[in-house]
Order: structure tokens, then sequence, then C-alpha cells
């Protein structure tokens, strides 16, 4: 399986493709070497973009100060950096089935 997620000095560099106008938020599984994140919210002024924000936040006990979009805020595939957790506790909580093989330590 890809790596989705690395631990770096500034956080977790985590990969995502999200696919907007869902009719609820979650995460679906593995997209290639990405997690894949259904988002209820249409890609207008960041709508989607804030949602993933805000679903990743719930998900890992995080605040949404500590997920910033790194590259791709205005495309389907997105470089996120996620501060305050580990690559293996993150894709843990987002995938709770995840496979050795998705984080790079």
């Amino acid at each position: 399986m890809p790596v989705i997620a690395r631990d770096s000095e500034r956080g977790v560099l985590l990969t995502v493709h999200i696919q907007p106008n869902a009719a609820r938020t979650e995460c679906v599984g593995v997209h290639g070497d990405a997690i894949k994140i259904r988002v209820a919210a249409r890609p207008i002024q960041g709508a989607a973009n804030e949602e993933l924000i805000r679903f990743i936040a719930d998900r890992c006990a995080l605040t949404r100060t500590q997920i910033q979009i790194q590259g791709g805020a205005e495309t389907r595939r997105k470089r996120l950096c996620v501060r305050g957790v580990t690559a293996e506790v993150l894709v843990a909580r987002l995938l709770p089935q995840a496979s050795k093989g998705t984080v790079e330590q």
C-alpha cells in the first residue's frame, strides 16, 4: 500500500483526494496514494476545504488551526500539514481499518 501520511518536523504531511457535493462527509478509503474523503459541501469559495478541515479536526480531536492546506487548495488532490498528532495516529483515526504501509516514519 502506498504511503499517504508521513511525519515531518512541521507535522504530518497527508495527501487527500476529496469528492465535493457528497450527501455526507466521510472517509471512504484509499485512492491511489491518498486518503479519499467525500465532503458534503460545494467547491465554491472554499466551502469544501473548510468542510474537509472540520471533518479531520473533529475525527482526530484537533483544532482547525492545527490543519493547513499546503498545496492543492483549488483542486481535488490536496497536501495537508496536520500538527499535534503522529502519522500513525492520524491514519488510524481517519481509516480505522488502516493497513500497515500507509504511514512512513
